[in-house]
């Protein structure tokens, strides 16, 4: 009996070994801006396409996932620009591919009212937070303000940089001790709505056709060079999702809503939901040129390392290309 007991139970492991195995492994954020994970996750429209399970994880930041991604914990992730431009260059380019984009905009710099920023001259002895040191829109706000011709406290210049989480904002906001914030949404709009904060500056006024790049579908190297098969269903899922959410807002903003809710405790006020969607645009184009842009001011700002990193090889577009023919969609170039 304890044999047969014993031999019960080795088969359990093995069995759930490998039914994790086969498991495909995808991360996000609880955020809109990774709105087709969101919508994929809640409906169930990567597994159905797979075949197989799908393992979501959650995350709140880039870099953890990236480290996920990068230790073989996690296959696909949808991150920001910055997070995998800093993963491909520490890795050689042997973590991972970019495969697909995700969003556009979303980022804007919001003001405090009593501030007294009126104008673009007005931000010296200012305090500016951003996310997190070296995120997408970290380097925006350093961008910006060297364009500007301020210099930072660290250098010194007389404009201070906070890298601090977005919730952790929203409190120094309403006490008056930070100025202002270059924050994703909802984020930024949270801040205009709960805190009477202006916005300042929206981010795609600094971009060509107002399109950038704020986050992407990135595929671990070896999975992608193992199964090209299931990155191109992946990337079947990511396509529809995006036309679904661009041809019903008002119903795929619900269904998200109804799952951020999940996954965090507590949906966004619809007020919020709605007003944030303005935006941001979803894509599945990665907008490769601002993704390279974005990865030189990074450089300049000394967050890649003394020499320019050479980033050719880390977007991977074959395969979309594949799957936007077939959907009698443009091909990317």
């Amino acid at each position: 009996m304890k044999i047969l007991l014993s031999f019960i139970a080795v088969l359990g492991m093995v069995l759930g070994a490998s039914a994790q195995e086969s498991a495909v492994r995808i991360a996000h954020f609880p955020n809109i801006i990774h709105s087709q994970a969101i919508l994929g996750q809640a409906n169930g429209s990567f597994e159905k396409a797979l075949g197989k399970p799908v393992e979501w994880e959650i995350f709140n930041a880039g870099p953890a996932a990236m480290e996920a991604l990068n230790a073989g914990h996690v296959d696909v992730a949808y991150v920001g620009p910055n997070p995998a431009i800093n993963a491909f260059i520490r890795s050689e380019g042997q973590a991972l591919r970019v495969v697909a984009g995700a969003s556009s905009g979303g980022a804007s710099l919001v003001v405090r009212l009593g501030s007294g920023i009126q104008s673009d001259k007005e931000f010296g002895n200012k305090k500016i937070t951003t996310p997190q040191l070296g995120n997408t829109q970290d380097v925006a706000a350093r961008e910006w303000l060297l364009s500007h011709g301020y210099q930072f406290v660290e250098k010194g210049g007389n404009v201070s940089v906070l890298p601090i989480p977005n919730p952790e904002q929203l409190i120094l906001f309403q006490k008056g001790e930070i100025d202002a914030a270059w924050a994703p949404e909802p984020w930024a709009t949270r801040i205009i709505q709960e805190l009477k904060g202006r916005r300042f500056l929206d981010e795609r006024d600094l971009w060509p056709d107002r399109k950038f790049c704020t986050a992407l579908v990135v595929v671990r190297k070896a999975f992608l060079d193992a199964n090209p098969d299931l990155v191109k269903k992946i990337l079947e899922v990511h396509v529809d999702l995006t036309q679904q959410l661009k041809a019903n807002p008002a119903l795929t903003q619900k269904i998200i809503n109804d799952e951020i809710g999940r996954e965090v405790g507590k949906p966004l006020p619809a007020k919020l939901l709605e007003e944030s969607w303005k935006w941001f645009d979803v894509t599945y184009d990665p907008l490769s040129a601002t993704l390279l842009k974005s990865a030189d001011s990074a450089f300049r700002l000394g967050y890649l390392g003394k020499q320019k990193p050479d980033l050719s090889g880390i977007t991977d577009l074959r395969l979309l290309n594949e799957v936007l023919v077939t959907r009698k969609l443009e091909p990317l170039k």
